[in-house]
């Protein structure tokens, strides 16, 4: 991959005046091969196994830190879903393997491991109970680990047990971690068909499709795409698209020679390049800016939904012309307590609930770090869950929740979650009752159209 003197010149003013970075190396790591039938012995096997595969990486990452000037944010490890690996030991609880996760990950330096997880999107296995009812405690103990649960795919439908479930466990999780304005969800993710691949917590994990491990690469740089269309102010739309496409194709090019790069030096496979304008709490990173930079007086006002359905495809169309192993999700996030874009549209009262859910319906994922009320039920958060997996369903993509119910806080007051989780004022929810929809269980079939083949 050659750049021109031009090229480099201009990527090098992405890094030090638009704050492109490398959001994520992530490191997959199988697991399969650590099960056994005492839990000692697995947790051993997978303690041993992570030291010796993930144990070079953050050493590596900082190298091309230095030797590219290229930042690399985090530096990330997904394993085999938990509740697999753990489910032929005779364990009930399943929070000392999250406490094996967080210990090696603290040892290394890594700043998240993604894996504790379960695939239940058409029933439980017992071993799938055990790691849901693990999630509180799992969460509130460790600092480094995050949560993931699949209830519903395109294929199978929605698991409505497994909705309320996790209804329940969000309120846990946020109860265990009061201390710190319900931190412990913000590690929590509800998916509908989520990617195996993916390097982006809280729900990475390395699937049983993936190899033995690869190295996934996530991109970010939304202070890049507002900049570029800082210059055709006025311009028409087919303009605009042309102009976010081309952008996203030089972030590209960056990602997959740093991926590259990084792969080689770990010795194992490239995964996927995951090009996903991903905001920060930083003033000149966020989506909700490029939004309003298209035209819009504020993000959440009428049209963001269309601003945000070309955006999310001119990404994919970029991303696919630079690299041809792009996936995870790539496009754009939309989490409200990471964008400082957001969090004034918020503020403003031009973004609530039910604009965001209407957006999740064409951005890359769904509903992320939103901050609810104390005293929201648990019904309400699972029907919440419901709405979404519903879009994902029908649409045939990948949607997620992510939501923070922040005990002893209202409607208006403020949540700070700190770092690059930033904080949010917390958004109201409607008032009306969800509780006997989600006690009927059961599952909500799939679409006509999942009999494709």
């Amino acid at each position: 991959m050659l750049f021109t003197p031009f090229e480099i010149k201009e990527t090098l003013d992405m890094f030090l005046r638009y704050k492109l970075d490398i959001r994520a190396i992530t490191l997959g790591v199988s697991l399969l091969d650590c099960a056994s039938a005492t839990g000692t012995d697995t947790r051993r096997r997978i303690r041993e196994k992570l030291l010796r595969v993930a144990g070079p990486l953050v050493k590596v990452g900082r190298e091309i830190e230095v030797e590219y000037g290229i930042p690399i944010i985090n530096k990330r490890v997904s394993v085999t879903p938990i509740a697999l690996v753990a489910a032929s030991s005779d364990d009930e609880n399943y929070t000392p393997y999250a406490q094996v996760l967080d210990s090696v990950a603290s040892e290394l330096g890594i700043d998240f491991v993604g894996g504790f997880s379960a695939l239940v999107q058409k029933g439980f296995s017992s071993g799938d109970k055990r790691l849901l009812d693990s999630i509180p405690e799992a969460l509130s103990v460790t600092e480094r680990v995050c949560a993931s649960v699949n209830v519903a795919s395109t294929k199978s439908g929605i698991n409505m047990d497994a909705v309320r479930r996790m209804g329940e466990i969000v309120k846990l999780t946020a109860e265990k971690t009061a201390d710190r304005d319900g931190l412990g969800c913000a590690k929590l993710v509800v998916f509908c068909n989520a990617p195996e691949d993916n390097p982006f917590m809280a729900g990475a994990f390395h699937g049983t499709g993936e190899g033995e491990s690869c190295l996934n690469v996530g991109v970010s740089g939304p202070g890049v795409v507002k900049a570029a269309l800082e210059s055709h102010r006025g311009a028409s739309f087919d303009e605009l698209a042309d102009t976010i496409k081309k952008t996203a194709f030089k972030i590209t090019r960056m990602g997959q020679l740093v991926g590259m790069e990084a792969a080689k030096r770990l010795g194992v496979p490239f995964g996927i390049l995951d090009l996903s304008l991903a905001p920060t709490p930083e003033v000149g990173d966020s989506v909700a800016r490029i939004l309003e930079e298209m035209g819009l007086e504020s993000a959440g006002t009428h049209g963001t939904t269309a601003a945000l359905a070309m955006l999310t495809d001119m990404v994919k169309k970029g991303g696919v012309m630079a690299s041809t192993h792009v996936g995870g999700f790539s496009g754009a996030f939309i989490p409200v307590s990471e964008d400082e874009g957001m969090v004034a549209a918020v503020r403003a009262g031009t973004i609530t609930l039910d604009k965001l859910e209407a957006m999740t319906s064409v951005c890359s994922v769904g509903l992320d770090m939103i901050a609810l009320p104390g005293d929201t039920p648990a019904s309400t958060i699972a029907a919440i869950i419901a709405d979404e997996m519903a879009i994902g369903m029908v649409n045939n993509k990948t949607t997620a929740v992510r939501v923070i119910p922040v005990p002893g806080k209202k409607a208006g007051d403020w949540a700070q979650f700190g770092g690059l989780l930033g904080g949010a004022p917390i958004m109201a929810v409607n008032a009306a009752g969800s509780e006997a929809f989600i006690q009927r269980g059961g599952r909500i079939p799939a679409p006509i159209h999942s009999f494709r083949n």
